[in-house]
C-alpha cells in the first residue's frame, strides 16, 4: 500500500519523531534513508520541492516552515518532477554556473522543444522565462515555465 510505504519513508526521515520536517531533515533523510546520490546532489530540486510543498497548506502547528506528513506525498512527488526539470535545466547549462544564458537556450532547441513543443521565437521565449530580467534563466524560473507547459 502506498500510505504505508509513505509512513514507513517518514518514519525513516522524521528520526526524533516530533511529526513535521525540515529541509536540513528532508536533505539527510534523501541521502540516508532514500539513498539516491544522483538525487542527493540535486541540491536545487530538493529545495524548490520542500517550499513548493510546505506553502501548499493552510499551514498546520509548526507553521509555513516545515513540511507535516499531510504535505508529504505532494513533496514527494513534486520532487520526482523537479528532479527531472533539473536534469533537463542541467543538461541546458552548459557553463555549470546553474544560469542558463541565450545562447545556451538557443543551442538547446532541438532538445528544448521535445520536452515543450515548437517554440517559434525563442529570443521571445527566453524573454519570457527570465522573469526577473537579469538576462539568464534560473532554476526558479525554469521550473516556473515548465510547470506552465505542463499545466501543472
Amino acid at each position: 500500500d502506498e500510505y504505508e510505504q509513505r509512513k514507513a519513508l517518514w518514519d525513516g526521515i522524521d528520526v526524533n519523531g516530533n511529526g513535521f520536517l525540515s529541509l536540513a531533515e528532508i536533505s539527510k533523510g534523501i541521502r540516508d534513508v532514500i539513498g539516491v546520490d544522483e538525487l542527493f546532489d540535486c541540491t536545487p530540486a530538493i529545495n524548490r520541492a520542500f517550499h513548493y510543498s510546505k506553502n501548499r497548506t493552510e499551514g498546520g502547528e509548526q507553521g509555513f516552515d516545515y513540511i507535516e506528513f499531510r504535505e508529504f506525498r505532494l513533496f514527494l512527488q513534486t520532487l520526482r518532477m523537479f528532479f527531472e526539470f533539473y536534469q533537463a535545466f542541467d543538461s541546458i547549462d552548459e557553463g555549470d554556473d546553474r544560469k542558463i544564458n541565450k545562447e545556451e537556450f538557443a543551442n538547446n532547441k532541438d532538445a528544448i522543444e521535445k520536452w515543450v513543443g515548437v517554440i517559434e521565437d525563442m529570443d521571445a521565449e527566453f524573454d519570457s522565462i527570465d522573469v526577473n530580467e537579469g538576462g539568464e534563466i534560473l532554476f526558479s524560473e525554469f521550473v516556473e515555465w515548465a510547470m506552465a507547459k505542463e499545466r501543472i
